[in-house]
């Protein structure tokens, strides 16, 4: 059995947030900005060889940063729960300075009760 429902998501800053599309650490928020600290110097704002710009700066920078995390998640349930582990939780990823509200699918596939 199939089941699929969209989430839509207020519009966040840059950053790491609670929500989807990555999973990690969650007890100590320093890694969620830890991580923005590391992918803005992996992937820097001032990059001379970005061309792609038609939305802004921020533009190409941002599509490498979501190409490096991905756009997809397997998230184990169990029992109607998140069965992630003992300190992870799920990441919304923003790369743009302003992004707009998301829209995240869940598609659920269940075996049906004998």
């Amino acid at each position: 059995m199939w089941i699929q429902t969209t989430f839509d998501l207020r519009p966040q800053p840059r950053g790491f947030h609670l929500a989807p599309l990555t999973i990690n650490e969650n007890a100590d928020p320093a890694v969620r900005a830890d991580f923005e600290r590391w992918v803005r110097q992996a992937v820097p704002d001032d990059a001379p060889y970005f061309r792609h710009v038609t939305e802004g700066r921020d533009d190409m920078r941002a599509h490498v940063k979501s190409s490096l995390f991905g756009c997809a998640l397997t998230i184990p349930i169990r029992q109607g729960e998140l069965a992630l582990g003992t300190w992870q939780g799920i990441w919304l990823c923003e790369h743009r300075e302003r992004g707009g509200a998301r829209s995240v699918i869940a598609t659920l596939q269940d075996e049906p009760r004998r």
